[in-house]
């Protein structure tokens, strides 16, 4: 049921405050107080018609909060998160019994007074008087559910509650000009209905709903006599007569105080009385599930990146003060893109090799090529606050404004698509290649930045790097070096794709800094030496299995508020940013990685699949990040709390000399990305021709014939558009000037495989 604010009650009477007269008007501000009348009445009725008429004449009512229901891309629910456990429902969902007993026990007269009990109050003030002290109050249930909403609008504000709750004749004088304004406005029915949605009845439960499934796992529509009595008695003082307190003795008693009271109003019969006091108080306890710690599939840290994303977008509000509002209000259902299939296979994949209280964690997070829905979202480390059950909030898999690390992590290797396809878009063939020891200098100042100012600024300052063996020297073109990950091939490359147009490529396809901050342009760059979140390598993979289409990352697909209505929801953006050749070309090379190259180990096998893999310097983070034309997954090992190298380490029971991002990272990047698709019918990538260039790893008259792989003749360098589709062995071809030669340029090399 939606937030009502319901209206309709009697229209006349505006001068409600004056028929009372002040010495009428003090003495049921003072039992309302349940202060004691001797000797007070003249001092307390001294002004107060003054301040009466000066209160605003009209009560803001605010709409009631509700849990919010989050919701997976099939409609089953993740969890329920909630400022307060309320569910709002209507007069007639509520049982009579419990309708009777919270009138009977609270306010007896109810529906035969207007917003002031005249006979209460004059029973109260001469109690208080004969027990010459706190005895007895008078507040109707208007009045009481006046109180209730100056609760409900401080929220979380501290200051705004002890005002709201503070026994002063100032808020009592509030209370009673607001109660006889809502009775004028709403019917008894209505006011009842309110009260009964917007009270707290303890136990962490708002509302008559909430209330019932907590304490009795069921509706408020199925109460018994017995269970209406004990929630009505609850009203006046929760924590005194909490039923799931050690000793039960106060709320049985409680309970059938209820129901004498109810045999004195009529409502019930004597015999009925008795036996609902017979009865034990036969409690069904269920345990509030709030927030994304309940959530199921393991999905928390899925859960906390929809919050983040609600609260930091401004479809959802244009301040930050405003979503968090919305946010704490609640009663919205929240569809998102989460696959439940998805999500089990991250799961189980990230803690199938990496155990909660290893050295080091694994993250797994997929997204749709072509829509960017995330479909999964997963840790080795289970979320939550308990430290010593190895749990955290911390959400590796996301950058710093969406709750995840400071700065995110180097992801090596998997970079150097990223710096392929930025050459192939300035017009360098995959046929390239490049000649080099397996240790190289490059000059700085043959680098430049996004002004065109070189980096270096004498011929002294060097880039140092080296390639993962010693062995790895030689000649290699794009397609070899991409597949055993030659860091000096990519060193050189980088001075011919240029570092600005490598970063530039890089944030149209949503790669930024862990810390939000946009890449450095530094030639480490290309090897992985920035430091990104997994979520942002998963969605720029995804970008190559869209065919050059890049999407913002999408977790929220609709959102309903308490009443149904639809709000806005994030649009993904989807743009083309890189030709669907040139993304094709990084499909097929990068095919090769998982087919014989540093990638094996994660190959699919059963449908077309490509990734990288990428180990930094000291092996502190071991990743890798592959596609197929559904799914694109990225996968991330490594300490989570400080700099770990990861050699001669026992990771989930097997000991690793040294963690590679194949030998780790890999066989988890294929059980999730196998469970994820099981099912699925295969599909394919565009299959395009990729040239070769001559090198020391092939054999000059041997051709590989695996479609798409290009043919084993072609030879090296020239611009991608022109030169890629000539006939190498034409003997009348005449070669541009440094034709065989890359430009020369580089800084601290960090990626390895």
């Amino acid at each position: 049921m939606g937030r009502k604010r319901p209206g309709g009650g009697v229209s006349a009477v505006q001068q409600g405050a004056k028929f009372l007269g002040v010495s009428v008007l003090s003495g049921a501000v003072l039992a309302g107080l349940a202060l004691p009348a001797v000797g007070s009445l003249g001092l307390a009725a001294k002004g107060t018609i003054e301040g009466f008429e000066e209160i605003p004449a009209e009560l803001k009512r605010p709409p009631l909060s509700q849990k919010t229901t989050i919701l997976d891309a099939e409609g089953g629910k993740i969890a329920d998160v909630y400022f307060r456990n309320r569910t709002v429902v209507s007069l007639d969902q509520m049982s009579d019994h419990l309708k009777k007993a919270i009138v009977a026990i609270e306010d007896a007269r109810f529906y035969e007074h207007g917003a002031i009990d005249l006979r209460g109050v004059l029973r109260a003030l001469n109690r208080n008087v004969e027990e010459g002290g706190v005895s007895e109050g008078a507040s109707t249930l208007t009045q009481q559910y006046v109180k209730n909403v100056f609760v409900e609008e401080a929220g979380n504000d501290q200051e705004a509650f002890a005002e709201a709750t503070r026994q002063t004749i100032g808020r009592k004088i509030r209370e009673l000009k607001y109660a006889i304004q809502l009775e004028q406005e709403l019917s008894k029915d209505q006011i009842l209905e309110n009260y009964l949605n917007i009270t707290f009845f303890g136990q962490q439960a708002y509302g008559v709903e909430a209330a019932s499934q907590r304490y009795f796992s069921k509706s408020a529509a199925d109460l018994e006599l017995h269970e209406a009595a004990l929630l009505a008695g609850l009203v006046q003082s929760p924590t005194r007569y909490d039923p799931t307190a050690e000793d039960t003795s106060v709320a049985l008693q409680r309970r059938n105080q209820v129901l004498a009271r109810m045999v004195r109003t009529g409502d019930i019969t004597q015999e009925e009385a008795d036996e609902a006091a017979s009865r034990d108080l036969d409690l069904n306890i269920s345990t509030p599930r709030n927030g994304c710690i309940t959530a199921v599939h393991d999905a928390g840290f899925f859960c906390d990146y929809v919050r983040q994303e609600f609260l930091t977008n401004p479809v959802f509000g244009e301040t930050a003060d405003e979503r968090r509002a919305i946010w704490s209000l609640g009663g919205m259902t929240i569809r998102t893109t989460l696959s439940p299939q998805a999500q089990e296979a991250a799961a189980s994949a990230a803690s199938s090799r990496v155990d909660p209280d290893d050295q080091v964690a694994a993250t797994v997070v997929q997204v749709e090529p072509g829509t960017g829905h995330i479909l999964s979202m997963a840790q080795s480390r289970p979320y939550g606050n308990d430290a010593e059950q190895n749990q955290t909030t911390i959400n590796l898999n996301v950058s710093r404004n969406m709750g995840g690390t400071a700065y995110g992590f180097q992801p090596g290797s998997t970079f150097k698509p990223i710096t392929a396809a930025a050459a192939l878009e300035k017009g360098i063939s995959p046929a390239q290649t490049y000649e080099s020891d397996a240790e190289i200098e490059l000059p700085m100042r043959d680098f430049s930045n996004c002004d065109g100012a070189p980096l270096g600024s004498s011929s002294e300052e060097m880039w140092k790097l080296a390639n993962e063996s010693e062995t790895m020297e030689g000649s290699w073109d794009m397609t070899d070096a991409l597949g055993k990950s030659v860091n000096t091939y990519f060193a050189m490359l980088q001075q011919e794709a240029g570092l600005c147009e490598t970063a530039t490529l890089a944030e149209r396809m949503g790669v930024e800094r862990g810390d939000n901050d946009p890449l450095g342009i530094n030639p480490s760059m290309s090897l992985g030496g920035e430091t990104i979140a997994p979520l942002q390598m998963a969605n720029a993979y995804a970008t190559f299995a869209a065919r050059g289409i890049y999407c913002k990352p999408v977790a929220i697909t609709e959102v309903l508020d308490a009443d149904g209505n639809e709000l806005p929801t994030p649009d993904a953006g989807c743009t083309q940013v890189m030709s669907e050749r040139n993304a094709d070309t990084i499909n097929m090379m990068l095919r090769g990685v998982v087919e014989d190259g540093t990638g094996q180990q994660a190959g699919l096998g059963d449908r077309d699949n490509a990734g990288k893999t990428g180990t930094t310097d000291g092996r502190q983070d071991a990743w890798f990040v592959g596609h197929t034309p559904d799914i694109a997954t990225a996968v991330r090992v490594g300490s989570d709390r400080d700099l770990l190298e990861m050699y001669n380490i026992t990771i989930g029971g097997q000991w690793y000399e040294k963690v590679t991002g194949g030998g780790l990272p890999g066989p988890i990047w294929k059980e999730a990305m196998n469970g994820a698709l099981a099912g699925v019918p295969a599909s394919s990538f565009n299959v395009v021709e990729v040239p070769r260039g001559r090198t020391d790893e092939k054999d000059d008259d041997e051709d590989d014939d695996r479609p798409g792989r290009g043919g084993r003749n072609a030879t090296s360098g020239g611009e991608w558009g022109d030169w890629g589709d000539w006939d190498w062995d034409d003997p009348d071809i005449s070669f541009p000037p440094d034709f065989l030669g890359g430009a020369t340029n580089g800084n601290n090399g960090r990626g390895r495989d």
